[in-house]
Formats: C-alpha cells, structure tokens, sequence
C-alpha cells in the first residue's frame, strides 16, 4: 500500500478519498467484473488518471483486498457489539440478521464482487486477513445460534446447519434485492428470523 501523507488533515482527506476510490472500484467491478476490468478502464470509470490509482493502491489486488476489509470490517465489528449483550439468544439472533441483511444490501456492490471472487480469496496469504474475518463472524453467528437451539428454538435439528443456512440465504440476497422491491432490509431479515427461530 502507498504511504499515507504525514499531516493529519492531509492524511484525513487522503483517507476519505481513498475510502471513496474503493466504493467506486466496488460498483465498476461488479458491474463489468474484477478480472475483465483493466486497471486503465477502472480509472477511466472514476475520472481518474491510470498513474492517480497507484497513488491510493499499489496493484489492483490491493483494491480488492480492500473492497473485502470495507465490508467485512464493520459487520463484524457491529456483530461483536450485539453478541457482547446480556439479550437472549433469539433476540440476538434477530439482531444480528437485522445488520446483517442490511449490511448485504448497503454494500451489495462489495457482495457481489467477493462472490466473483470467492474462488481467489479462499487461497494465499495475501487473503489471511479476509479469511480470517470472514470466519470470526461465522464463530460469532454460530455460537448465537447454538444458544438459540440450547434454548428449544430453533426449526432445524443442528446449529451448523442453521449457520450454512443463513449464510447461503443471506449472502445470496446481494444477487436478487432490489431497492424499490416490495420487501425491505428488516421485513426480509425478519423473514430469514422466522425459518430459523420457532414461533
């Protein structure tokens, strides 16, 4: 990665513009996708000159490393927050899919393009970090869904396979949610709530 200005106004606004340069990245590579854009195209779709990227990112795999952090980082930083309460596993639970269905819809570009890339990020150490983190909000989603079943209410006979569940469920709402869609964040979270959960 660059380095980032010594100043501190300076490095805020380099922050900020970076930050932006990533969710930019994230709508132009789901759209056309991550391996057929060209470092020179994506520039071209940011109003960028080619050599202006590099001053944010040292390789266009560092973009996507990024794209990863800026959607993993703060769900799992939000979902830490929920599962540190003293609420009941159920209330948790509805809690986390809440944020995390959101979170999918918010960020769907960035969704859509870890999907593409499943197949990349699932191997080499530049993707520790990603892997990592990916599996901390599973052991996080997990370990509420086994207080959930511990308690007599769940629909299915195994946390794990609860967790399997949502996560197909959840991660794949970024291919078909649609923003003027007769469904919101909540009424779908509250949906995917109700297959798991017991009345």
């Amino acid at each position: 990665m660059p380095p980032k200005p010594d100043r501190t106004a300076l490095r805020e606004r380099y922050d900020r513009r970076q930050a932006q340069v990533v969710l930019d990245a994230a709508r132009v590579f789901a759209l056309h996708g991550y391996d057929q854009t060209s470092v020179p195209q994506l520039a071209d779709e940011l109003g960028l000159a080619a050599g202006s990227l590099y001053h944010y990112f040292g390789s266009k795999e560092q973009l996507l490393i990024a794209i990863c952090d800026q959607l993993m980082d703060p769900l799992l930083d939000d979902a830490r927050a929920i599962t540190a309460s003293d609420d009941a596993g159920a209330t948790q639970l509805q809690a986390l899919l809440h944020l995390w269905v959101t979170h999918v819809i918010e960020r769907r570009n960035h969704m859509l393009v870890f999907q593409q890339e499943r197949h990349v990020i699932d191997h080499g150490d530049q993707w520790r970090q990603v892997r990592d983190r990916r599996k901390q909000f599973e052991r996080l989603m997990e370990s509420v869904l086994e207080r959930v079943h511990a308690d007599g209410n769940a629909r299915l006979a195994d946390a794990r396979l609860s967790l399997a569940a949502l996560l197909g469920m959840v991660n794949h709402t970024a291919q078909w949610y649609r923003p003027r869609g007769r469904l919101s964040a909540a009424e779908i979270a509250d949906g995917y709530v109700a297959l798991i959960v017991a009345a």
